[in-house]
């Protein structure tokens, strides 16, 4: 017998329909996985971000006062020190670490930062296939009477139910990357609510500071109108008495009358002002207006030896509302390849399926199951313009935010110059100040001695003390806007709050 008798033609048609199932599980497998890698890693359409090349100065304008140390290390700046190692008033900061814990506005700020965060995640979802899943069960009794009988003569079901599982999934096909640039778009404005955030507590922080200055001011100011009006009564008791004994006259006495009213009548305007200033500090705390507490005085606030500005090509790195300004300008880049994906098809695949069954043990039954599943794809034919007019809109407001974004920068530019500036000027302006305040008291001790004597009248005591109390409230102010301008300075340079 043949070695090849009990070869059966059917056992070979049976490997070839296995192999050629084999063939096509693999094909399909293999265009699956090529088809969800370009919907991974499918194309992006619309420009990517890039910073945008700009020319900052080498240094800023505006010199620093000559006894002010220059910076001893190279790329130095005051804005890299620590808020607490510039300014070291213990009261003012536990002011300020009061206000950034209960500030309202930095908490409305914080919220934005939540708000953002959610948003990233919404439009993150739609790069993701939507699944559902779902039960029912129903059940019908009618009457009896209805049912009738069957063909046997016995009674009708009059009972029907009946139930089954589904599920559904849905998923739009990211080929041209909208939703991936949407969802850039979404983490650049996440990134813009976070330096918000920064720049709200920084002002927060600006805000208290001045705020204190100006309050220790008014208080140095109230000092000195005090002292004045004590100085002025005894100069006034000192005239009523030469008059008494005909040593001196009506007038004399009228003068230092109208010298004390003159400082009286300031009284009022500076504790209103103080109570201003108290108020404004503990609503920036987050409390109902209230005293405030005091430290050191103006005079004694210490000031930097050095004050190194660092080179402006910092600031891009450093200043929050530049990094705000950039990261809406990369929200705004991304929005383009969003409006232009809408010019290429749009793909989507959905499906269906489940089982039914009246009967629950067999509604696992692979006869009782069911699917569907479709694709689709849509291309704009005519829309009236407007996608075209989307995509132009994006442009602008891209070229928009790029225009603020450079405002930005010189705006920043621009106040560190004034700052400078003002920082050198204000402490030249109070050294001057407080030499004026030395000859006027002098000036003033001299014209009393020369009036007790009978050497001179008394209108040169009262043009001298007038100066003196001038000189003295002056120099308050001076004071004050030094503080301010260096509170200003650590703020447009980029200063760390924390």
């Amino acid at each position: 017998m043949s070695k090849y008798a009990d070869f059966k033609p059917t056992q070979s048609k049976s490997m070839d329909e296995t192999r050629s199932r084999k063939v096509v599980r693999y094909v399909l497998q293999t265009a699956l996985a090529g088809l969800l890698t370009l919907m991974i890693v499918g194309c992006r359409v619309g420009p990517n971000y890039a910073r945008p090349m700009g020319t900052t100065p080498q240094s800023y304008r505006g010199a620093l006062a000559p006894e002010i140390a220059p910076a001893t290390q190279a790329g130095a700046s005051l804005g890299d020190r620590q808020w607490a190692a510039v300014f070291q008033d213990p009261v003012l900061q536990r002011l300020v670490a009061e206000a950034l814990q209960n500030n309202l506005d930095l908490r409305v700020a914080a919220q934005r930062v939540l708000e953002a965060q959610a948003q990233v995640g919404i439009t993150r979802s739609q790069q993701m296939p939507t699944i559902n899943g779902g039960g029912s069960y129903s059940a019908l009794q009618i009457p009896s009477s209805l049912a009738g009988n069957k063909s046997d003569g016995t009674p009708a079901n009059s009972f029907f139910s009946g139930g089954g599982f589904s599920a559904s999934a849905a998923w739009n096909l990211d080929f041209w990357g909208m939703y991936r640039r949407q969802t850039e778009a979404a983490r650049a404005e996440l990134l813009a609510s976070a330096w918000g955030q920064r720049a709200t507590r920084v002002t927060l922080v600006q805000e208290v500071a001045e705020a204190y200055f100006r309050l220790r001011s008014l208080d140095e100011q109230l000092e000195i109108t005090n002292n004045t009006i004590k100085a002025r009564q005894d100069s006034l008791q000192l005239t009523q008495s030469l008059e008494k004994y005909g040593f001196g006259s009506r007038a004399d006495t009228r003068q230092a009358e109208e010298l004390l009213h003159s400082a009286l009548a300031n009284l009022p305007e500076i504790r209103r002002q103080i109570a201003v200033q108290e108020n404004t500090i503990s609503i920036l705390l987050g409390h109902n207006p209230d005293g405030v507490e005091r430290g050191l005085k103006v005079a004694d606030q210490p000031h930097p030896e050095e004050v190194p500005t660092g080179v402006p090509s910092q600031l891009l790195e450093r200043r929050p509302d530049i990094q705000r300004a950039e990261a809406t300008l990369i929200a705004a880049n991304a929005r383009i390849g969003v409006a232009k994906a809408q010019f290429f098809p749009q793909i989507s695949l959905t499906s269906m399926g489940g089982s039914a069954s009246n009967q629950l043990q067999n509604i696992f039954s692979s006869k009782n199951a069911y699917w569907y599943a479709a694709g689709s794809l849509s291309e704009p034919i005519f829309d009236g313009g407007r996608i075209r007019s989307n995509y132009h809109y994006s442009q602008a407001q891209q070229q928009e935010m790029l225009l603020e974004y450079r405002k930005t920068i010189l705006t920043a530019l621009k106040e560190v110059s004034n700052s400078l500036v003002a920082y050198k000027e204000t402490r030249e302006r109070r050294a001057e100040q407080t030499a004026l305040v030395v000859s006027a008291t002098d000036a003033v001790r001299l014209a009393r001695l020369r009036y007790s004597g009978g050497n001179t009248s008394y209108l040169e005591v009262l043009t001298n003390d007038t100066n003196l109390y001038d000189a003295q409230l002056q120099l308050a102010l001076s004071q004050e806007q030094e503080a301010v301008s260096l509170v200003q300075l650590y703020a447009a340079l980029g200063g760390g709050w924390q």
